[in-house]
């Protein structure tokens, strides 16, 4: 992963548990190459919860863009799905983020 930065937006120990016990976590951002992305991820408990709400409020589930679901939302797993990622060429798929919406994020590396 040599030209692959991973960033958040709040790298502390209480995020990494917040995220686990949500299992949920939208502050991450990948470098690769010239271009950044955004991804969400999400564990299965989760992701299932979350569909069963907005069916239940709404009757229809909307999943965000660039979700990824892992076995468990902590710093180990969104890195090694990243390197899978990549080499699924899964950001060839994907559209980066505008140079507008990431002029006023404050990155800090995830690592």
């Amino acid at each position: 992963m040599n030209d692959v930065n991973i960033f958040c937006l709040d790298n502390n120990e209480f995020k990494e548990i917040d995220s686990i016990n949500r299992g949920y976590r939208e502050d991450i951002y990948v470098k690769f190459g010239d271009d950044y992305f955004n991804l969400n991820f999400y564990d299965i408990v989760r992701l299932k919860q979350d569909f069963e709400t907005e069916i239940e409020h709404y009757g229809v589930f909307s999943i965000e863009p660039n979700t990824i679901i892992l076995t468990e939302v902590n710093k180990h797993e969104i890195r090694s799905n990243i390197e899978n990622l990549i080499k699924q060429k899964y950001f060839d798929e994907i559209k980066p983020l505008s140079k507008e919406k990431l002029k006023n994020l404050k990155l800090i590396s995830l690592y």
